[in-house]
């Protein structure tokens, strides 16, 4: 899908370079080439020069050029071969020279130069990141990162367009895995009906609406759900859920979810489980409103979840950004600084898990609207 230029996110963007005096952004991060230009690259060698007043300068590599005329919000695309017989070094070192270039007219130039993560790129097996070469060569640069954080953390109406399709891609992959899944079935086996379904349905979804998707899980089953622990060959469980933790990525906006489904009666113990974590789980969500407390969001599920007898958990963090990245800021810790505002995307994920194996995680994405929160998936979180 040609998704029109974001007018009001590019303004919003330069409306904070100015506050903070820089005159152009220079971005390397998929996530970000992908925020400022609407390209998606394929190899992650790509970047972006985005003047505060001038039109951006993309930079691309040459196999990409038809994808770049297409989907690209900016005319000015310089691109640089992936291999060149009149120069053998690797192509990043081109793609460097271009950007030092197009940077060159700018004084205050702004760089990423505290990423923890980045987002992948069309290939996503192997992301792509800069050399020390890519930060040696803008010694004078500042951090953009606080500030691209803190303009992609409000979402404008088509990215939050672009989220709702990731979203209702996941929950479809769900229903086909809910009519697939037995007793006996391995995780991974149910992992890739999941994954098989998103990237095999979701590629042209929706008479090409999402052009590419590609699907993430950590699947456990029973005794296997714990946290921070691969999809294995255990079996799907009659009586106990089968915990799906599940990302989409659909043209580079993503999804990030956990949802769970029993092929059989629920045992009693996951039964009361399910109840408590509900309950801390909505009191979450009811504290998800303009001008709440990030910190006290933290606070509040670690405190109900100890109230259910489980101090301490979970390990994971419980709520995060999702747009461009499945984790984004802000991040909600006790550590931390900020308010919930309106226009975020965030996930909530409380959990609670057995120290013998077992337990359970609610997860879904919400909307932070003038009202208040809006789930933004149809798939059940209460799978009874």
């Amino acid at each position: 899908m040609i998704w029109p230029r974001d007018d009001s996110k590019l303004e919003r963007v330069r409306a904070a370079m100015a506050e903070e005096d820089l005159d152009a952004l220079v971005v390397r991060a998929p996530d970000n080439v992908l925020y400022l230009t609407n390209f998606w690259g394929m190899k992650g060698y790509d970047a972006v020069v985005f003047p505060q007043e001038a039109d951006p300068v993309l930079i691309a590599l040459e196999p990409s050029a038809a994808d770049a005329a297409r989907h690209a919000w900016t005319a000015d695309v310089r691109l640089f071969p992936g291999y060149d017989e009149r120069d053998p070094r690797p192509p990043p070192l081109r793609a460097l020279e271009l950007a030092v270039d197009a940077a060159r007219p700018y004084g205050r130039v702004g760089l990423e130069l505290g990423l923890g993560t980045q987002a992948a790129d069309r290939m996503v097996g192997e992301p792509t990141t800069p050399t020390k070469a890519w930060f040696d060569a803008f010694p004078d640069a500042r951090d953009a990162t606080p500030l691209l954080a803190r303009t992609r953390a409000i979402k404008t109406d088509q990215e939050i367009a672009r989220i709702r399709l990731a979203i209702e891609l996941a929950a479809e992959a769900m229903e086909a895995v809910r009519a697939e899944l037995r007793p006996g079935m391995t995780e991974s086996e149910a992992a890739a009906t999941w994954q098989g379904h998103v990237h095999g349905a979701g590629t042209g979804w929706r008479d090409g609406a999402v052009e590419l998707a590609f699907g993430f899980s950590l699947v456990w089953s029973g005794p296997g759900i714990r946290t921070f622990t691969a999809t294995g060959s255990r079996p799907v469980c009659e009586h106990e859920p089968t915990l799906f933790e599940i990302w989409v990525c659909a043209d580079g906006y993503w999804a990030d979810h956990t949802k769970n489904l029993c092929p059989g009666e629920l045992d009693p113990r996951y039964d009361e489980l399910l109840d408590q974590l509900l309950e801390v789980y909505r009191a979450a969500i009811d504290h998800c409103r303009p001008g709440a407390s990030l910190p006290e969001l933290d606070r509040t599920v670690r405190e109900g979840i100890a109230a259910s007898g489980y101090p301490g958990q979970p390990s994971h963090p419980i709520s995060h950004g999702v747009g461009a990245r499945a984790h984004e800021p802000p991040y909600a810790h006790q550590a931390g600084t900020g308010t919930i505002e309106a226009g975020m995307v965030l996930a909530i994920e409380p959990g609670i898990y057995w120290p013998e194996g077992g337990g359970l995680r609610l997860e879904d994405n919400f909307l932070i609207t003038p009202d208040g929160p809006e789930k933004l998936s149809p798939f059940p979180d209460d799978f009874r």
